[in-house]
């Protein structure tokens, strides 16, 4: 079993930054990969970015590449979500996710957290 809490959201206006952090319980949590997904009020939730166990590897939607960055450190069980140059259409519920084995962009993951949100002001 495995916990994760996400943190970090918040009211930013557009244009603005933030970083989303998931922390996560269990002490295997450098095996496995974790992923951020989001969804917006009415729509289904939709792949934001993935990381490898390692870091080594990382994955990204295209309609967030070059603004969002996602990064992991093993030894605090963390995953982070740097969101830059934010806009109104970022607004939405962010989670993070646990994947045991691999990386994907769908929303095959084996745990969530319950989410953290994100409004963008125009």
């Amino acid at each position: 079993q495995v916990q994760l809490v996400e943190s970090g959201g918040g009211l930013v206006q557009a244009g603005g930054s933030l970083r989303l952090s998931c922390a996560a319980s269990g002490r295997t949590f450098s095996t496995y990969a974790m992923g951020w997904f989001r969804q917006a009020s009415g729509k289904e939730r939709e792949f934001v970015a993935a990381i490898s166990y390692n870091g080594d590897t990382t994955q990204y939607a295209e309609s967030v590449k070059g603004r969002f960055t996602i990064s992991r450190e093993n030894a605090k069980n963390s995953v982070y979500l740097r969101i830059n140059s934010l806009k109104p259409e970022d607004t939405a519920v962010y989670y993070c996710a646990v994947r045991l084995w691999g990386l994907s962009r769908t929303t095959d993951y084996d745990y969530w957290g319950q989410g953290t949100q994100v409004t963008v002001s125009s």
